[in-house]
């Protein structure tokens, strides 16, 4: 991969020069891995579009911090058991955590 090719494609496309880009693309090369996205990560940020709702919305619903969502999402701790499998039925019956938001009377 010619690094200096393609950061300057880059910046081409841009329309000015992006400090940082060829230092990025030889890490990239390298294979050094700044952040890496967990399946369960992305497990309750889709559960969260499927509903529809924001963190702190989303906390409300289920009933925990919204501090924990977040860890959660950035992977700073593992949602237990539980929270994946309400996620899980988030994402295929959105209409069936949606309910449980509406007030009874």
């Amino acid at each position: 991969m010619n690094i200096n090719k393609i950061a300057d494609a880059i910046e081409l496309d841009a329309g000015e020069s992006i400090d940082g880009l060829r230092e990025s693309l030889q890490e990239m090369q390298a294979g050094n891995i700044a952040r890496e996205t967990t399946p369960e990560q992305i497990l309750l940020q889709q559960a969260r579009q499927a509903l529809k709702l924001s963190q702190t919305k989303f906390a409300t619903l289920i009933s925990t911090p919204v501090a924990t969502i977040r860890d959660w999402e950035q992977g700073r701790f593992k949602p237990s058991g539980s929270a994946i499998v309400l996620c899980k039925l988030a994402i295929k019956h959105p209409d069936l955590l949606s309910d449980l938001d509406e007030p009874r009377i």
